[in-house]
Parts: C-alpha cells; sequence; structure tokens
C-alpha cells in the first residue's frame, strides 16, 4: 500500500503527535508499504530543524524505513498565536502542495497538528478519487479554540470553521480518535453516520519500557531541592487545557510535609504563569525544569512516587492527555484532577490505578499523596495495576495491531461511482 501522513511535528521533535506518527509509519515500512510522512522544516518549540532533518527535507529520500519530506514552516514556535498560526498556514500550504503532485496515495492520514491538517488528505482525494482519507483526531476544532477563547462560540468565525469541517468529515472515510468521548464530539460533525469512526488509545512503545526492567532515575533528582523527596511529576506540555489551581492549593497545603515535590518538567503557554503563582505563594515545594527528549522519559518517571495529570472541565472530548501512557508503562500510581469520562478517568476507574478527583478538591489532592507517601503497599499495588494497564490496553504492542485493521479494511480502492455507499461501509 502507498500510505501518507500529515503532521506539523515529527522527530527529532519533541511533539507527543510526531513520536505516535513515527511509530505507526516506521511499523508499517517495515512490514512492506510505501510510506510517506510529510510534516514541518520547523519545531514545537521554535527551534530549527536539525542538520538532519535539513537533509531530508532536501532528499526526501532516508536511507531507510518511510520517506519524510519536510515542508518549509518559519518554526516560530508556540510562544503566541500568531506564531503558531504562521507556522500552520505555511505548513497547510506546502502540505496540499506536496499531495496535489503526489501519485495517488492508498490511504493518506492525516492529524490534527495544525488544526484542518485534513485539507491536505481531502485535496488529494478530490484530484485522486479512488484515495481514502482517515482523520486521527489528537484535538477538536473548532472546539477547543472555543473552549481556550481563542474564538468565540457561535461566533462568525466559529460558524465558518464548523461549516469546514463538517464538509471534511463528508470527503473522509474513517475518523480515529483517542477516547470515546472525542470519537463522539468528532463525529456530532458528521452527517447520516457517516464517516465511520473507532477509539485508538495512544501508547508507548515496548521497546522503551521493556518488562523487568527499571532504568536509573533522571540526573535532574540528584539536585537539593528533589534529591530524598517523594516526587508528584507532572511530565510533558503544560497548556491551555491543564489548569494548576488545585495543583498549587494541594502544594501549599503539603509546603510543612518538608519531603514533597511537585516537580514539572516540560513546557507550555502555563508555565510563566504556574512560575509566578509559585514565587508568589512562596511554594518551595513546586519546581520546573525544561522539556527532555524522549529516550529520556522513563528516567524521569522511574524517579517519581506518582505521576500527576490535570485536564479542564471543559476539555473532555477535546482533548486527551497522553502524560497518562508513560506513567503507566513505569508503573506509577495516577493521580488526575479533571472531568470524569476521559481517558485518564476511564483508565483508573477500569485498571484501578490510582486516584480520580475534581478542580477544586485540594484536600482530596493532598491527601492522595500523602497516602501514596505513607503507605508503601497501597503504592505497590496501584503501581502493579498501571504496569498491567499499559500492557493490556496502552502500548505499541496492543495498538499498532488496530491500525492494521483499519488499514487492511481500507486496502480496496474507493470505487469512483458508490462512494457515498462504501463510506457507509468503512
Amino acid at each position: 500500500m502507498r500510505v501518507s501522513f500529515v503532521n506539523l511535528f515529527y522527530p527529532p521533535d519533541v511533539a507527543p503527535s510526531g513520536s505516535f506518527v513515527t511509530s505507526v509509519a516506521e511499523h508499517r515500512a517495515a512490514m512492506g508499504d510505501e510510506v510517506t510522512v510529510i510534516c514541518g522544516s520547523g519545531a514545537y518549540l521554535g527551534r530549527a530543524a536539525t542538520r538532519a532533518s535539513a537533509t531530508a527535507a532536501k532528499t526526501g529520500l532516508p536511507a531507510e524505513g518511510p520517506r519524510v519530506i519536510r515542508v518549509w514552516t518559519p518554526g516560530l514556535g508556540k510562544a503566541s498565536a500568531a506564531r503558531r498560526l504562521a507556522d500552520y498556514l505555511s505548513f497547510l500550504a506546502g502540505g496540499v502542495m506536496r499531495l496535489v503532485v503526489s501519485p495517488r496515495q492508498d490511504v493518506v492520514v492525516a492529524l490534527t497538528s495544525p488544526p484542518y491538517a485534513l485539507v491536505a488528505a481531502v485535496v488529494h482525494r478530490l484530484v485522486h478519487p479512488r484515495a481514502r482519507v482517515v482523520y486521527w483526531s489528537h484535538d477538536v476544532y473548532p472546539d477547543a479554540a472555543e473552549e481556550y477563547g481563542a474564538i468565540r462560540a457561535g461566533g462568525a468565525v466559529s460558524r465558518l470553521l464548523r461549516s469546514v469541517q463538517r464538509w471534511l468529515l463528508r470527503k473522509t472515510d474513517h475518523v480515529i480518535a483517542l477516547d470515546a468521548a472525542m470519537l463522539r464530539r468528532t463525529l456530532a460533525y458528521a452527517r447520516d453516520g457517516l464517516p465511520a469512526g473507532s477509539v485508538i488509545p495512544n501508547w508507548e512503545p515496548m521497546s522503551l519500557f521493556p518488562r523487568g526492567e527499571h532504568p536509573a532515575p533522571w540526573e535532574g533528582y540528584e539536585a537539593p531541592e528533589l534529591a530524598g523527596r517523594f516526587v508528584v511529576l507532572y511530565l510533558g506540555n503544560l497548556g491551555y487545557g491543564h489548569p494548576t489551581g488545585t495543583i498549587t492549593g494541594a502544594a501549599e497545603a503539603l509546603a510543612n510535609a518538608g519531603d514533597v515535590t511537585f516537580l514539572f518538567v516540560g513546557g507550555g503557554v502555563r508555565y510563566p504563569e504556574l512560575a509566578e503563582e509559585a514565587r508568589r505563594r512562596r511554594l518551595d515545594d513546586v519546581v520546573l525544569r525544561g522539556y527532555v527528549p524522549k529516550d529520556v522519559t522513563p528516567s524521569v518517571l522511574a524517579g517519581a512516587g506518582c505521576a500527576l495529570i490535570s485536564l479542564h472541565d471543559g476539555s473532555r472530548g477535546i482533548m486527551s492527555p497522553c502524560k497518562l501512557h508513560g506513567a503507566l508503562a513505569s508503573g506509577l500510581p495516577v493521580v488526575y484532577v479533571g472531568p470524569v469520562g476521559t481517558n485518564v478517568d476511564e483508565a483508573i476507574e477500569r485498571y484501578a490505578c490510582g486516584f480520580s478527583l475534581r478542580h477544586g478538591d485540594v484536600d482530596g489532592l493532598a491527601d492522595a499523596v500523602r497516602r501514596l507517601r505513607d503507605d508503601a503497599e497501597l503504592a505497590a499495588e496501584l503501581s502493579r495495576n498501571a504496569r498491567h494497564a499499559f500492557e493490556d490496553a496502552y502500548c505499541d504492542e496492543r495498538t499498532l495491531p488496530l491500525f492494521d485493521e483499519l488499514f487492511e479494511h481500507l486496502r480496496e480502492p474507493r470505487p469512483l461511482w458508490t462512494a457515498q455507499t462504501d463510506r457507509g461501509r468503512a
């Protein structure tokens, strides 16, 4: 099969969506597919592409594995809406042009980095009507933009973007969502039950978290503010959808404990806000560090006592935190603050691998941390359950076969004259 993936980010970039594309693309290439990845030349944090990436952009022909085509983007990063928009629009223009001149692909998979990357896949289908289109939703737009105040709900821009989304989905064969709530929200844009959809959760590779192996803790834990302390770890992006009010409240409640630290490793638009709040409230037990490479994350997780995940109440079905999967792979109990019915809440409910709390429950969060710190038997039980959850549902050994089943189902080209009937079966 000829399979293309469209996503702004791709390694060596640290963006999570790039690692998921890599996993599927390399897997399908190893199975004999002719795989192409169309990505940007910039980076998640605004850094320029590496020299190796620049070479790949020129040749488009790596020695092995997927063919990587890097479309030029300014690489301005996520520091402001204007910077993000410049990267998004330049990538969309380049991605569309690349797919217009490409030979017919059997399947084009478009993600949601940037929003409406699906445009490029649908344009390819307009040029090659027998191509199949898969929408791999990691966020839901324009819902996310409305929820976080980027556009006004019900306004002219919102109505336009919703019309575009409905039109794109009518040209799509299959939707992949990260949890059931996201699938329902995405398919609400569809009509007459089309396109079809399925849930494939995000994952971590088993090779990064092998059975029975425990990496040495990250060297950052040797710092005086972390050494010998029970670490509540927040690893990854701290964006608009990840409020911190309940977390800083619990950190203040535990400040006198003397042996608990809330460690944030990553970045995002809420990082400066959190740093300022910690300074204002003199929370010495809140420590911030920058992003680390993907291959370092197991050692960062290895030194923590539990994993912390926060999600905005309005984000159910809009985003699905991928922080969950590394925590489960490392056997870390999960402490979640957010709405019910999300992928994290469902994992905790199904596998009994942590605590699911609501925003505003400062005492509940502080109590959960104390229990994990003080009750070794409870912590060990939740740790075993977390690792079981990873191996049962959230590792590549479980998720990649689901992509294989979908691609096999889409192997036959779209009939030219019965597209609507065919889409109902996809």
